[in-house]
């Protein structure tokens, strides 16, 4: 039957469904437990984490749920070019976002370009933790890393926005490949060529990678419901794997006001932008996102965090949703349940009614 796949005999989970990664915040213990405790695999985004937030992360996460789970790291969560990074570049671009802080009001922050990466420690914590599953984006880790998960039984995810990248992951030997397609919110994981030049759709990165490689698949971007569960099982993932359509649940770490801007009727425009973060995310429209174009220069992940963090603060503050970033997927028509173990009962339910033949 369709709920029979390599991914879910490798996992010991009962239903090839994921609630994704999602990091910043949003991923919280009991999204991942309701998840999990509902056959599917319930994911935790940590890279924002100190080692010792992911500890208590894993304390919180094994109370709640005692089936196989999944934390994710990010394995470059630096840019390099932080390292040497020029002051009047710095200043250049606080000037080209002060416009912005002058209409709310508030100072420009100051800013370090000393940040040192936290992946090895995190990675450490992860490994005290010893979830079922080690999913990454940005890079693959050390051949190190990879054999300790192996010997610690920690199945290994990697992720791939182009089939390049998907055979590099295989080389190496990962579990399983999440193919991220370009209609995916939040960050684009790209790690061979820019993201920009790394925007391939679901359905023909599914196709690619099947003919192109053995490794099992988890097919993510677009997908909301059992529809799009099908339709991406039919093409021949293994898996599926749901952001946004988890995102808006009530046992998310989103914001009352993102969840409300997502589930409205309204028409939303996503677009890909890198005037959050500095690095590409989709995200629903917005004043700076739109103004701030692509090929202008932001400040290097995270630095441009920093810069963007108190921005943020006081849009919310002052209910200025025009310059607030809400991440968000393409396709956002058919959100509805706000409950994630109602979304789950849908999923299986309906992904049943039209898969019934089996595979």
């Amino acid at each position: 039957m369709w709920n029979k796949t390599k991914i879910t005999e490798l996992l010991g989970i009962q239903y090839p469904i994921f609630q994704g990664p999602m990091g910043g915040g949003f991923s919280t213990a009991e999204l991942l437990a309701t998840v999990s405790n509902a056959g599917g695999l319930g994911s935790f985004g940590a890279y924002t984490l100190t080692p010792e937030e992911i500890r208590e992360a894993g304390k919180a996460i094994n109370a709640k749920t005692h089936k196989p789970y999944n934390i994710n790291l990010w394995v470059s969560d630096v840019d390099k070019s932080l390292a040497d990074y020029p002051k009047e570049s710095l200043d250049r671009v606080k000037a080209l976002f002060k416009p912005y802080f002058d209409e709310l009001n508030i100072p420009l922050p100051e800013l370090s370009t000393d940040i040192p990466s936290k992946f090895e420690k995190q990675v450490e914590v992860l490994f005290e933790i010893r979830p079922a599953v080690f999913s990454f984006i940005f890079g693959i880790p050390s051949q190190e890393i990879l054999a300790e998960a192996r010997r610690l039984g920690i199945k290994t995810i990697g992720a791939a926005t182009t089939l390049d990248e998907a055979l590099a992951l295989e080389e190496v030997k990962v579990d399983a490949i999440v193919a991220s397609g370009f209609e995916a919110g939040g960050h684009r994981p790209s790690f061979l060529r820019p993201a920009q030049d790394s925007q391939t759709g679901l359905f023909t990165l599914i196709q690619q990678l099947k003919a192109k490689t053995t490794t099992p698949i988890i097919a993510a971007g677009g997908i909301t419901d059992a529809k799009g569960i099908a339709a991406a099982l039919m093409l021949g993932a293994d898996a599926v794997q749901l952001g946004t359509a988890f995102l808006v649940t009530d046992e998310s770490g989103a914001t009352p006001l993102h969840k409300e801007v997502l589930l409205s009727d309204s028409p939303k425009h996503t677009v890909l932008s890198k005037s959050l973060t500095g690095r590409m995310g989709r995200m629903v429209a917005n004043k700076i996102a739109e103004e701030v174009k692509f090929e202008t220069e932001v400040l290097p992940f995270p630095l441009q965090t920093k810069l963007v963090a108190p921005l943020r603060a006081a849009a919310l503050a002052q209910g200025r949703t025009d310059m607030i970033n809400f991440w968000s997927g393409q396709n956002t028509a058919n959100l509805k349940h706000n409950k994630a173990d109602e979304l789950m009962k849908a999923l299986i339910t309906e992904t049943n009614k039209l898969l019934q033949i089996g595979r």
